[in-house]
């Protein structure tokens, strides 16, 4: 369904709700219920807000439904994407805010929205409850902000280590068969939003760097046979493109949602990201969970988290030459992959989400009343 469908369809159940929720809430206690929100896209963001109901829960808070927190009055909502939290809308409303900043330097190349967002953070610091930040660079940024500091939470972006089991050689075979990629190809995965907006994403997303990832490939096209990409994800018309134009062949995926993600990691090589900017990226704990070898550019939080040539390959933002040779090394070194497997599933586990539930606690304790 596209987004202005689900637009359309929520229109009449917002007529309901308004009328049902204040009657049904009217006598909950101030910061006694959760609302988690994601972007309404079905995909990452919607994930994290997914995951962080269920840790709530089993820290024994109250979750309500999202679509009601728009009805109800006094509760702590907390929003996973930063630039819809400071709209207006929650920002003006009765209840406690907290929200995700994962990344958005101002100053960015193309990152109007980051100079926007950063500027509505800096006018409403005092009206921000809790921030959850994953890396040194968002901590420092939003205490630039104005945010007092005792309000900002580094808690990494985890993994649900149950939904990225550990892939065998049955797994892979039977992934590529399922995804229509042959059984000796070399597989390298995607699998971002990296185009800009909610449709095909012909404009590429500069900071997820897109124009990297292409220009990668595009220097091992000549020294590994059989050279294949794997993408899922939305809006990847500017990276399908590209690779039509350099002849790297390529399938794109449709998941149905991110449940089914773990068997497009069991199919791959190697998993590349090409970042310039990024809260996770949440793909380096699910595909080192999957047992994908990880070459990512240093960024967000893998530049803190992983070791490289331990659990990981890093490279430099816009290191084209690095990131290639990387990937080139995982081809030719056949013990390399197994290597970085093992390691990278350990970390993985050591990040997975109920081993995070201590740091989701220390911000929810004040900000949402415990379930009696």
């Amino acid at each position: 369904m596209t987004a202005a469908l689900r637009r359309l369809a929520r229109a009449p159940s917002r007529v309901v709700l308004g009328a049902y929720v204040p009657a049904r809430t009217a006598a909950w206690p101030e910061a006694s219920h959760l609302h988690v929100i994601g972007d309404e896209f079905g995909w990452s963001i919607d994930d994290d807000a997914d995951r962080l109901t269920a840790t709530a829960r089993r820290l024994g808070f109250e979750v309500a439904p999202p679509a009601w927190a728009r009805f109800t009055h006094g509760q702590a909502v907390f929003l996973h994407d930063h630039f819809g939290a400071l709209r207006p809308h929650w920002i003006d409303s009765s209840h406690r805010l907290g929200l995700s900043y994962f990344h958005g330097r101002p100053g960015t190349e193309g990152g109007a929205e980051f100079d926007a967002s950063y500027d509505r953070l800096r006018r409403h610091s005092g009206r921000i409850d809790r921030v959850q930040v994953t890396h040194a660079e968002m901590h420092e940024l939003v205490a630039s902000a104005g945010v007092d500091g005792d309000k900002i939470f580094r808690i990494p972006i985890g993994v649900d280590i149950d939904r990225f089991p550990l892939g065998d050689a049955h797994a892979r075979a039977t992934a590529r068969l399922e995804l229509g990629l042959p059984a000796t190809a070399f597989v390298v995965g995607s699998f971002q939003k990296d185009g800009v907006g909610r449709g095909a994403g012909l404009e590429p997303k500069h900071i997820k760097g897109p124009d990297v990832f292409v220009a990668t490939i595009e220097r091992l096209r000549a020294t590994i046979p059989e050279l294949t990409v794997l993408l899922t994800g939305p809006a990847r018309g500017y990276v399908r493109a590209a690779l039509e134009r350099i002849g790297v062949p390529y399938e794109h995926a449709l998941v149905p949602s991110r449940d089914a993600l773990a068997v497009a990691y069991h199919a791959l090589d190697v998993y590349l990201v090409t970042s310039r900017q990024e809260g996770g990226p949440k793909a380096i704990f699910e595909a080192t969970a999957s047992g994908a070898p990880l070459v990512t550019t240093r960024v967000g939080q893998a530049q803190e988290l992983l070791t490289d040539d331990e659990d990981a390959l890093l490279a430099d933002v816009d290191d084209v030459e690095l990131l290639a040779a990387a990937v080139q090394r995982l081809y030719d070194d056949v013990t390399l992959g197994p290597r970085l497997r093992t390691a990278g599933r350990a970390t993985a586990e050591s990040y997975a989400d109920d081993r995070l539930d201590p740091l989701w606690a220390e911000l929810l304790e004040g900000f949402v009343r415990r379930a009696d």
